[in-house]
């Protein structure tokens, strides 16, 4: 699900096909998009990052 959030806001992933889905954010550095499959689940801080990215995605938007 996270993947699929991620799909939508920044776009298809640069790397895939590792066990690491890395986005590209229209920004340097942090908050980074990097998502990693944990037997169907994201770890809790990547989750976190996503959600700060989202965050400065709205502020940057508005």
């Amino acid at each position: 699900m996270l993947a699929r959030i991620c799909d939508l806001f920044f776009g298809q992933p640069r790397q895939r096909g590792t066990s690491h889905r890395v986005y590209r954010t229209p920004w340097p550095g942090d908050p980074r998009v990097n998502i990693q499959n944990n037997r169907g689940m994201a770890k809790s801080y990547q989750v976190r990052q996503v959600i700060k990215a989202l965050e400065r995605l709205q502020q940057d938007g508005s």
